[in-house]
């Protein structure tokens, strides 16, 4: 990512509407699809400033990789979790540490090789163990936002499960988030489209418009689950061997 990115993102991961209920979201899915025992113990590959990890901390015992010495450094002063330098699909780290969950949140989509990514981090886990991705979804949304970010790709429903399964990895379930405000997002890149703005995407609102859009945008975290939305601003998959 470019160099502002990590900043910001440190700055805004504990307040943005947009983290905030996503690490709400993924808290859930943990809860209600993984499940993991107590003393379990957890990855997270590609932790970026730490924003996730005292979320699942709460879940068992983590480490976590990172990158970028600058985003690690943020992480680290978290003091949540043991992070090292790592990189995807070849250097894992950690020894031949083997995990109960591996976390894998809006970071699949950052590196080259996603079926070997995928195919690596399935050889670290424990028996019974599970991979929690989410990834950017509908490719025609791409935008500066992705540019910005370092994206190589936005993934379709189908795409997400082909490169797990070619992976080795089956499916258990995968399924759109960030459904409820899709209208809102496509008009507003339509509209910076037509107007040929840059960025912008990113800032956080003011604190009204933040804290609708945090409970509009949490709140399907009740949904997942009971209902099967049809399209959304990303997709969310849990893997096992």
């Amino acid at each position: 990512m470019d160099r502002s990115v990590y900043a910001s993102m440190s700055a805004q991961e504990g307040t943005h509407w947009w983290f905030v209920a996503r690490r709400a979201i993924v808290d859930r899915l943990i809860r209600t699809q993984v499940a993991p025992r107590p003393d379990a113990r957890i990855l997270e590959a590609g932790c970026g400033t730490g924003g996730n990890l005292t979320m699942l901390a709460r879940h068992g015992t983590v480490e976590a990789l990172e990158y970028d010495g600058e985003a690690r450094a943020f992480a680290s002063e978290r003091g949540v979790a043991r992070i090292e330098a790592g990189m995807l699909p070849g250097t894992i780290g950690f020894g031949d540490q083997r995990y109960d969950l591996i976390a894998l949140l809006d970071v699949l989509e950052h590196v080259e090789e996603d079926r070997a990514s995928l195919a690596a981090l399935r050889a670290r886990l424990a028996d019974g163990g599970r991979i929690l991705l989410t990834v950017p979804a509908v490719p025609w949304l791409w935008s500066d936002h992705d540019v910005l970010h370092h994206h190589k790709r936005r993934y379709t429903l189908a795409g997400l499960q082909a490169v797990a399964e070619a992976a080795g990895l089956t499916v258990q379930s995968v399924g759109y988030f960030n459904s409820l405000l899709f209208p809102v997002a496509v008009a507003t890149r339509t509209v910076h489209r037509l107007l040929r703005r840059k960025g912008g995407l990113d800032s956080e609102p003011s604190p009204i418009i933040n804290g609708a859009l945090r409970m509009i945008f949490g709140w399907e975290r009740y949904l997942l689950g009971r209902i099967r939305f049809p399209i959304g601003l990303s997709l969310y998959a849990v893997l096992s061997d």
